[in-house]
């Protein structure tokens, strides 16, 4: 029998109650039913500078993205949580992108990746999903074709934390599915 595709999962969002991460959590929970093994990450552990080219000349790649290098050299796939600023990406999610990007060899050329977003809002982050589609396509990326937003986030969460809609729990146990599928067959 073959080993579980890895996939390493994180949010662009660092607060705590972030409806993203909580999305993230429910697509990690399918990712694990249909085979995947996920390693979920808080981008609040791999704390980075902002980019900036004289930074990098000077001192390197920092610590924390030569650790999330490392992390990613061992994953086959990534699940992304693409929270909505602005209708574009978040400033910590395309920073976390950025440094990881600098390094030697392209550590996202080949890896099948998904992305997810969350919103109070009616689009449901639409927008930053289809930015950071676009940005890890750009970046060698296989990205998986399904799509799972959720749009008036606020309301989506039990107590517990689970979807509330059977609908919304379909669109992320399709979307699970097909990055499990994607990263056993091009992973």
């Amino acid at each position: 029998m073959s080993t579980a595709p890895r996939i390493l999962a994180f949010a662009g969002s660092a607060r705590r109650d972030s409806l993203n991460r909580k999305l993230l959590a429910s697509v990690v929970k399918a990712v694990e039913a249909a085979g995947g093994a996920v390693t979920l990450l808080d981008l609040n552990d791999y704390v980075l500078p902002l980019f900036h080219g004289d930074l990098e000349d000077a001192e390197g790649m920092p610590a924390n993205a030569v650790k999330l290098l490392e992390l990613m050299q061992v994953h086959a796939g990534l699940l992304i949580a693409s929270p909505e600023y602005n209708s574009q990406v978040t400033p910590l999610l395309k920073n976390t992108i950025d440094w990881l990007s600098r390094a030697d060899d392209n550590p996202f050329e080949g890896k099948v990746a998904a992305v997810v977003s969350a919103s109070p809002g009616m689009l449901g982050g639409a927008r930053s999903l289809q930015h950071a589609r676009h940005l890890l396509l750009h970046l060698g990326c296989h990205v998986a074709p399904a799509q799972c937003i959720l749009p008036k986030a606020h309301e989506a969460f039990d107590e517990a934390g689970a979807l509330k809609s059977e609908r919304s729990q379909k669109s992320v146990e399709a979307l699970a599915a097909q990055l499990v599928d994607l990263v056993r067959r091009l992973g």
